[in-house]
């Protein structure tokens, strides 16, 4: 026997949610309404009257034939019921439709990230150069100012440190064997190689 519980798990839940209310709904409104028994047939006719004759119209005074009337029983109540609750859930896209508008959202938005990005990179504000960081009242790098001066040279306003470069520089004193580094012989001097402009 297959396991029927896949079928249920492949919906999405706002479906299921969906459907769930629907039944709900309809186990609620046709708890109450049982099930109309069929009329009584109707009394032989008595010899007095005379008997429509088959095909035949009915006799005067005779009424004519009721018309089939609809049986307003359970099962007649929730295919009217199962019928309302489908007009009322969504039309569901076909594979092909989802996948289509997905791709286009995807196509738009690669269009979108690669214009900007086009927009930032282009050539005219990008600078390169060498430029040192100078060093700030607390003791650290300022790769800032080295970046606005590296694309101040290039004729623009300011700009971001892309591309940062670290030297070692040392005194002399390193230099003479035997003697014991101290750690103000050397420090560390970053420099801008590369700084995107505005």
């Amino acid at each position: 026997m297959r396991d029927r519980s896949g079928l249920f798990r492949a919906l999405p839940r706002p479906l299921l949610a969906r459907i769930a209310v629907a039944t709900s709904v309809w186990m609620i409104a046709t708890a109450g309404w049982p099930q109309t028994a069929a009329p009584p047939p109707a009394p032989p006719p008595s010899p007095e009257q005379n008997a429509p004759q088959p095909g035949g119209p009915p006799p005067n005074g005779a009424p004519a034939p009721p018309a089939a009337a609809e049986n307003p029983g359970l099962f007649n109540e929730m295919g009217k019921m199962l019928e309302k609750s489908l007009s009322i859930l969504p039309t569901l896209k076909s594979t092909g439709e989802t996948l289509d508008d997905f791709n286009a959202r995807a196509k738009d938005a690669a269009k979108n990230a690669s214009e900007s990005l086009s927009r930032l990179t282009t050539p005219s504000s990008m600078a390169e150069g060498r430029i040192k960081c100078p060093v700030s009242a607390n003791g650290a790098s300022d790769c800032k100012a080295a970046a606005d001066k590296l694309c101040q040279a290039k004729g623009l306003k300011e700009g971001k440190s892309l591309s940062t470069d670290s030297v070692e520089a040392c005194s002399a004193k390193v230099l003479i064997p035997g003697r014991a580094r101290k750690p103000d012989d050397c420090r560390t001097d970053n420099f801008v190689t590369r700084a995107l402009c505005q």
